[in-house]
This record gives structure tokens, C-alpha cells and sequence, in this order.
């Protein structure tokens, strides 16, 4: 059982996660967030499942999770200071926080994947999927739902990238409490930052990106493009170089 106690004494923020919501079992944290008929409209709102029976990643893809072993969750942010016409890279921020933790807690060296992923020795180790709500072009509710691989040693399903948690890095039981409020700790400070300058966040995300100057494949549905992994915009998208032209991504799933 994850331990309020414990993990209320170790969370050191001001907005993020002061208002904080634990259940066993929903169908999805993002969702529930979302929807404003539950009501649930403070900014920074943290809501823990233990069990999500329609979580799911970026292109509905099925995140699976063992009861009681990992983290999932989802942070809503209302302010209208987050909510500008770059907060796509609030979802880099919400990476860069989860690789900080990792390596402030337990030295194990993080790597980003464009452009939600982040792995541990090539491994995927947690996924972010930013979900909003617009009414015309103006962003009313912005929800980031996080997955992060904690002390599952056994994972079902097919991937494009092999799974990964810190039990299997550490050969150790890993106190979710404490990660949790270490990543929320540092994802406030992300957000500061990110309100300061959102351009010193994708320096940051750019600088654990090591697939920036590779040649990649970007495949999106029968789609499949190839080309050098030349930058990120300003806005979060990649830009892909091939004979000499440089073509903007908005989605897709980037390999080696």
C-alpha cells in the first residue's frame, strides 16, 4: 500500500501536489482529470491510481502495470500561465523531472526519447502522455498522466523498446513514496523554469537526447520516414533532415 504519510512528509512544493488524490482502481487518471464533471479544478491536483483498467500511452497504445508496484498518475494544471501557445513543451518538462529524480535518488544515467520517453540503459523506464481540452484555440485544461516502471520485474505485451524498471536496474525495492515526491518536487521546479524561459527546457531535454544527429526511421501508422535526427523546434517538434531538406514531425515513433 503506498503510504500518504510517508510520502506527504518528503513532497517540498508549493502547488503540485498539495491537492492530492489516491484511488486503487479507475479507468484512466488522465480521463478522470479531464472530465470536468468530477469537479476536480485546482491546479497541481495529483491523482494516484494503483490500478488503471484503461490506461493507455500515446496512440491509445495499452500501458500495462502491476497493481501496487509502479507508479501511474496525473497532474492537471489550470493556471493560465502554463496553458500558452508553447505548452507542448510542458510534456519535455514533464520527462526532463522524471530523468532528474531518477538520477538525484539512485545515479542511474537517464536518456529522452522524443518525444515521450525515458530510458535507463537503452531500456524504456517511464512514458509521459499530455492530454488538454480547448474551447477554439484557447487551452481551458491541460493533464499529464505519467507511467513510471518502479518494482515490476515481469512485462506483457509486445514493444518497440524493451521495458525496464529500477528493481531490474538496483536489484532493489524501490520506495515509491519517495520517488513520487521526488518527482513532483522537481517537476515544480521544472515548471518555474519553464515560466522563465521555455527555451532553457529544451536545452536541457536536447542535452540527455543522444539520438540528435543520428540517422533514425519516424514511423506514424503505414507511415515510415527516414533522415538525420537534426534538432527540435521551439515548439517541441523534430525536425528531420534527408538530401539536404529538413521536414518538421509532429508524431510518430522514432528508432535507430
Amino acid at each position: 500500500m503506498f503510504n500518504l504519510e510517508n510520502f506527504d512528509i518528503k513532497l517540498n512544493t508549493d502547488v503540485i501536489g498539495r491537492n492530492f488524490v489516491y484511488t486503487e482502481e479507475i479507468e484512466s487518471t488522465n480521463s478522470f482529470l479531464l472530465n470536468k464533471v468530477n469537479k476536480f479544478n485546482t491546479d497541481g491536483t495529483v491523482l494516484l491510481a494503483e490500478k488503471q483498467n484503461n490506461g493507455h500511452g500515446r496512440n491509445n497504445k495499452v500501458w500495462y502495470s502491476t497493481r501496487g508496484y509502479n507508479l501511474t498518475f496525473s497532474i492537471l494544471l489550470t493556471n493560465k500561465k502554463y496553458l500558452s501557445k508553447r505548452f507542448n513543451i510542458l510534456n519535455f518538462a514533464a520527462s526532463l523531472a522524471v530523468a532528474n529524480a531518477i538520477e538525484n535518488l539512485y545515479q542511474l544515467r537517464t536518456e529522452l526519447k522524443w518525444p515521450n520517453d525515458v530510458l535507463v540503459n537503452g531500456k524504456k523506464i517511464a512514458g509521459i502522455l499530455m492530454e488538454s481540452i480547448s474551447n477554439g484555440i484557447k487551452v481551458e485544461r491541460l493533464v499529464i498522466g505519467i507511467g513510471i516502471n518502479v518494482n515490476q520485474i515481469l512485462f506483457q505485451g509486445n514493444y518497440n523498446i524493451p521495458p525496464t524498471s529500477l528493481k531490474l536496474e538496483l536489484n532493489n525495492i524501490i520506495d515509491r513514496e519517495r520517488l513520487l515526491a521526488e518527482y513532483l518536487n522537481n517537476f515544480e521546479e521544472t515548471l518555474n523554469k519553464f515560466e522563465a524561459s521555455p527555451n532553457d527546457i529544451l536545452k536541457d531535454w536536447k542535452s540527455k537526447c543522444e539520438l540528435i544527429g543520428e540517422k533514425i526511421s519516424i514511423s506514424e501508422g503505414e507511415s515510415i520516414r527516414y533522415g538525420i535526427f537534426d534538432d527540435i523546434d521551439e515548439e517541441g517538434f523534430l525536425l528531420l533532415k534527408n538530401n539536404g531538406k529538413i521536414e518538421k514531425i509532429y508524431l510518430g515513433d522514432v528508432n535507430i
